[in-house]
């Protein structure tokens, strides 16, 4: 699909509307009653997580949610931004615009995943747009279109089956001409390495460049003149692999095939909300075992507040069912930059990634950091796509 326009393009219907996140007061009020009402289960039988969140560690950060954590401060940094909602076919389109200071800037959309939100990007919107203010070179500038995902955050929640990935960047294509981007970038990880990836194979034309912190190739068909290199490569490939299928993979199959029965629980519980999202923040992150560490206990509960407030447990989870998990191997000819975190999901070898990605201009290789790129290494992320979108400017 190469060069081709989608045969049937989205409809963005009625005006680009500010927007402004205002949570009642009785809303918070609830969650507060809620948390202090908990009905708890009993503890884990053994000393670490391999059980799921330990019941102490979960009910310190509810106590702290219930008691000292402030959703006013982060309504207050959100709203300190421009924000907006467009209706894009059924769905009222939620998404962050700032415009940088410096007239050339790229302009670029950020995509997040799932269990994340525009709340992972706040911490880089600042340098990005503004490079000289931190103290980078304003040739770096970009002008950043954040999108909240379909069913995620202040976005609308599809009523009807169809948003896919492919509906998803089809949407996004036709926002960021809407805004009077006929050029751009596209930056994502999770999920939105996947838009970012259908970006790319949609709509080549438009795309300067796209960049990934989440690169999901399989090996080569042809294994048969690997090196010994290559062999340990593989054999590792294999090996974590195995791991996720045994230990990480329970949410993907509950979330792809039964996301309307997983709802209800999150739904309704707060601390079942968060510990669904705090367990992958563990399993994800570059944290030791204490996913607090990395983001800071108010940081990480602005991001499980976003999905508690907006009832979006089953919205989001339904993306697993529209969207099946899978390697990418059909061919991308845009040029391309990926980033690889130690502790991302997959982390294949750049040769692999050669294969798809025909103009692989950019590819390193970082010693900290995580899936959660943005928000766990907010300076880290910045240079890296600095340094990446130089070669495609």
């Amino acid at each position: 699909m190469n060069g081709l326009v989608p045969s049937r393009a989205p409809a963005l219907s009625g005006e680009i509307v500010p927007f402004h996140v205002a949570v009642p007061d009785d809303t918070l009020t609830d969650l507060r009653e809620r948390l202090v009402r908990t009905r708890w289960p009993e503890a884990e039988t053994v000393s670490d997580w391999s059980q799921g969140v330990p019941l102490e560690y979960l009910r310190e950060l509810c106590r702290y949610w219930s008691a000292e954590y402030s959703w006013r401060a982060c309504e207050k940094r959100l709203n300190s931004f421009p924000q907006f909602r467009i209706r894009i076919d059924d769905v009222d389109v939620h998404f962050l615009h700032v415009r940088s200071p410096e007239p050339d800037a790229l302009p670029l959309v950020l995509t997040h995943g799932w269990p994340g939100s525009i709340v992972e990007f706040l911490d880089v919107i600042g340098p990005l747009t503004d490079p000289a203010a931190y103290g980078g070179d304003p040739r770096d500038a970009f002008h950043l279109v954040i999108p909240s995902l379909p069913g995620f955050g202040f976005s609308g929640k599809p009523e009807r089956p169809g948003w896919n990935r492919e509906r998803i960047a089809d949407a996004w294509a036709a926002l960021m001409a809407r805004l009077g981007y006929d050029r751009f970038a596209a930056q994502g990880g999770d999920w939105g390495a996947s838009v970012t990836n259908h970006l790319a194979l949609r709509y080549p034309r438009h795309l300067a460049g796209i960049h990934l912190n989440l690169v999901s190739v399989s090996p080569p068909a042809d294994q048969s003149g690997f090196t010994a290199q290559q062999r340990a490569s593989l054999a590792a490939y294999q090996e974590r692999q195995a791991h996720h299928a045994r230990w990480e993979l329970g949410y993907v199959h509950q979330q792809r095939t039964r996301p309307q029965t997983l709802g209800y629980g999150l739904t309704d519980s707060p601390v079942g909300q968060c510990a669904w999202i705090l367990e992958k923040f563990k399993a994800w992150s570059d944290c030791a075992d204490d996913p607090i560490g990395p983001f800071g206990i108010d940081r990480i509960l602005d991001n499980i507040t976003v999905y508690w407030l907006t009832a979006t447990a089953t919205s989001s989870a339904r993306l697993y069912w529209e969207a099946q998990p899978a390697g990418f191997s059909t061919r991308i000819d845009v040029p391309t930059g990926a980033t690889i975190f130690p502790k991302e999901l997959t982390r294949p070898p750049r040769s692999w990634a050669a294969e798809v990605y025909t103009d692989l201009r950019y590819w390193n290789e970082v010693d900290r950091g995580g899936h959660f790129a943005a928000f766990e290494q907010p300076e880290l992320f910045v240079g890296e796509l600095r340094n990446c979108f130089r070669l495609m400017r």
